[in-house]
């Protein structure tokens, strides 16, 4: 990964930044010296977006599969790369070094921290560190642990995966770009969301469609009613959103329910209408 992120940093950055890092990479065994070029590094990068070619993606994806760069700066990434510097020898050298990044970090710097999450080593030690994270009020931060970031996903517990599901819902990030996110369904969450939507819908404001993605497994004769409702929806992004968790469903009445429609059914059954399609919609 190391290497993958690297040839990045090296087509998106002047020669002036790459001969600086490779001067600190001779002092990254020092731990102030690490921290300080943690600190440094956009004074000497800059900030700008960064390019990723496809080749570049499927490096990464074969690596680790879900983590993503796409839209970073150019600090953010170099400031992952460094984190692969770190000596993993000792491992409470190591986790001690990167909490006290986390505890003196600003914005970016915590965004950047976040985002290495899949890529850290002892990936068990930062499942409160997450938590935490995901209390953030800060944008920037959300984003870099809820999207595209695939460490969430398998290595949160259960209560822990809801919250960060809840917040992205509060904070009206994109749910489709939260990696595992059919895969950590579960009917806790999905009682969550069905609670939620009564209390929305009591207040007369709407109910993104995407959310009821996470009931598909679990529908039944409580939370049908609910899905009955948005499936008359005169919204028809919402009604398409209600096909497609019928169109998943194992409950008989779900799929009689969708039956009873044969233009969405057969746009469902032919791959016209999706959970990207709908996504897509809603970006629009």
């Amino acid at each position: 990964m190391s290497n993958g992120l690297e040839a990045i940093i090296a087509s998106n950055s002047s020669n002036t930044a790459r001969e600086w890092l490779q001067q600190r990479l001779q002092k990254a065994a020092s731990i102030p010296q690490f921290n300080q070029t943690f600190t440094a590094i956009p004074r000497f990068t800059g900030k700008n977006i960064i390019s990723v070619t496809s080749e570049q993606a499927a490096v990464l994806q074969q690596d680790v599969p879900g983590f993503f760069v796409h839209g970073w700066t150019l600090d953010r990434l170099v400031r992952v790369w460094w984190l692969l510097q770190l000596n993993i020898s000792t491992k409470t050298i190591y986790i001690d070094t990167v909490e006290q990044l986390f505890n003196a970090a600003e914005m970016n710097e915590l965004a950047a921290l976040y985002s290495a999450l899949p890529l850290l080593a002892f990936p068990e030690a930062w499942k409160l560190r997450t938590a935490e994270g995901i209390r953030s009020n800060i944008g920037i931060v959300q984003e870099a642990i809820m999207l595209h970031n695939p460490y969430p996903a398998k290595y949160l517990d259960e209560p822990a995966w809801n919250q960060l599901v809840m917040k992205a819902i509060f904070t009206d990030k994109p749910l489709h770009r939260i990696s595992g996110l059919d895969e950590r369904r579960n009917i806790a969450l999905a009682a969550i969301l069905t609670d939620f939507a009564h209390e929305r819908w009591a207040a007369g404001r709407k109910v993104d469609p995407m959310q009821w993605r996470l009931l598909t497994p679990f529908i039944n004769n409580e939370n049908l009613p609910d899905i009955t409702r948005v499936w008359h929806s005169a919204d028809q992004t919402e009604k398409a959103a209600a096909a497609l968790v019928c169109a998943g469903s194992d409950y008989l009445p779900a799929q009689q329910l969708l039956a009873s429609n044969l233009t969405l059914a057969t746009e469902i059954q032919d791959g016209a209408l999706t959970w990207d399609v709908i996504a897509t919609k809603l970006s629009q």
